[in-house]
This record gives structure tokens, sequence and C-alpha cells, in this order.
């Protein structure tokens, strides 16, 4: 059995279904966008089995990104949950049939309590469809799955509109970098951006004198294990040592290396950031100068230490 086939024709199966779907958006999608963005309360998503599984993605990706989300249970809704829903809040329910029991069984409350209700189903004179505000076709022809039983293509199709909806808010709301941090400051991201240069900084700072002879120079790059040794005099830095100057002293012609000082081998008016830079200004910084380490200065121009960034 030729696997690698099978594997070719469903992606390219599902690469139909979604050509589909961008084809078959309508001003519906605008209205959702707008509706959630100017909900005063929380986007709401429900729906059982595989839509649920797809609910709770869409959740997560929708909260990172601005827009307050969170998962609803329908059964659990229909056992006391509905308490925590807000009549300000927009519900999305999704269940593919437009017939799903425990997610229609909630739209007789959802409609008491005045939320507006947006359907996503492949039926649109389904139940779900006929009393909802707002419909979204998630139809497909049919499930990649040989037995077209499983939920496949429809789940995928489903995923890819709330990835849509999810991009339409974030330009709309111009969700920049520095907001998706905010909430995830647990990650990389999250650090990069909201870190400032003093709070990454290493202050242990390998330091040399002017007159430091070529071999301390190397002792003291060695020991202090950052690949670079300050040149300073009466606290003030006057140069910056690193491996590469190293190397090209070691490979120059004519010179005797070892009676170099370090003063003929620092590199004078070393790049550097202030402490309360931001973590990403730096690395941005070092890569446009391909630099791997970034002396940190205070108010005054002083030294006081170095960040380092392997890209």
């Amino acid at each position: 059995m030729d696997y690698l086939n099978i594997a070719r024709d469903t992606l390219n199966m599902e690469q139909q279904a979604l050509n589909v779907l961008s084809e078959n958006l309508d001003l519906n999608f605008n209205q959702v966008v707008e509706l959630i963005l100017n909900c005063e309360g929380r986007l709401v998503i429900s729906g059982i089995g595989k839509s649920g599984l797809i609910g709770h993605k869409m959740v997560a990706t929708f909260a990172s990104t601005g827009t307050p989300s969170f998962f609803l249970h329908p059964t659990e809704a229909f056992h006391g949950d509905l308490g925590m829903l807000k009549s300000i809040d927009i519900v999305m329910l999704i269940s593919y049939s437009g017939e799903t029991d425990d997610v229609n069984k909630l739209i007789p409350s959802l409609k008491n309590f005045g939320n507006k209700i947006i359907a996503l189903t492949s039926n649109p004179n389904s139940t779900l469809a006929k009393h909802a505000d707002y419909f979204l076709n998630i139809s497909v022809e049919r499930e990649v799955c040989p037995n077209n039983l499983a939920p496949t293509t429809s789940a995928l199709v489903t995923l890819a509109l709330g990835d849509a909806l999810a991009v339409a808010l974030i330009k709309a709301r111009d969700f920049r970098p520095a907001d998706f941090a905010k909430f995830h400051p647990g990650g990389s991201l999250g650090r990069r951006l909201l870190c400032k240069v003093k709070d990454q900084m290493k202050t242990a700072l390998p330091i040399t004198a002017l007159d430091t002879n070529f071999t301390d120079c190397v002792s003291i790059m060695n020991e202090g294990r950052m690949g670079v040794a300050l040149v300073m005099e009466n606290q003030q830095l006057k140069g910056i040592i690193t491996d590469g100057d190293i190397r090209r002293a070691l490979t120059a012609k004519g010179e005797n290396t070892l009676k170099q000082c370090a003063k003929d081998l620092m590199t004078s008016n070393p790049k550097t950031i202030h402490a309360d830079a931001y973590l990403s200004e730096a690395e941005q910084f070092m890569k446009a100068h391909k630099i791997h380490s970034l002396i940190v200065v205070d108010d005054h121009g002083t030294a006081v230490g170095l960040v380092e960034f392997s890209s």
C-alpha cells in the first residue's frame, strides 16, 4: 500500500475544501467580526465531541490574541454552568449538522438571557442556523475519511474558519507582538518583549586595563567565559576585546602578537545599549550588527553589564 500517495491525496482534498470555504465566505463573516470586535463581554464557544475539541482550540487562540473567551461545555451548561454567562456575552455554537441535541437545548436559555448567537454549521436550514443571529457555513463536500464518517475535513474547515476570525480581529485591533507577550509571560516571546536588559544582563564582567598584556587578556577572557573582555580606564569603558580580535591578532603577519597589549587589540567605541532597554531591542540590535555580546550602560554611560544572544 502506498501510504505516501494516500497522505498526498488526503492533503489535496483538504486543501480543496479550504479553497471552497474561502470562496463561500460572504458578508456574514464581516458582521461576525464586527459583532465580536464591539462585544463588551466575552466570546463563549460551545460544542460537543470533535466540535468541542475544535472549540477549545479556538478559545485558546482568541483569548491569547485580545478577545476574552472561554469554552462552555453544552451538557455542563445545561446543568448549572449557564451561570457563567453574562447577557453581554456572545455565544458561538458549533455543530456540523446543526441538529446536535445537547447544543440546541441551549438556544432557549441563550435567547432568554439576551445573548447573541453565532452558528457554525453546515446546514443553513438546520435548527441551529434558523435560531442563530449569525450563520457561518462550514459545509464540506465530503469527509476525507474513506468511509465519509470521521470528522476530518469538516474539523479542519471549522478550525480554519476560527483562525480566519482570529486573524481578522488581530488586524482590527492592531494587536502587536508586545500585546501577545502580555498573555504569554512564561514563554520565550514574553521574556524577550517584557523583560528589560537589566533583568537578564551579566554583571560579573571580565575587565582589563589598557596596558594588560596579550597573555593576560586571553586568560581574563577565558575566566570570564563570555568571549569578551572590557578594557577600562578610571572606570570608563575604552574598548572591547572579542574572540574575533584575538584571532585576527594571531593571524596578522609581521606583528609580534605576544608583545601587544589590550589597547592594541581592542575595538574602540564598542556598541552599547541602555540597561532600561527591552531585551527584544537588544536582540534586534545584535542581529542587525551581527554581534553576540553587547555592553550595557547606565544613564552616565558607565558599563554595568553585558548581555549575550545566540542566533
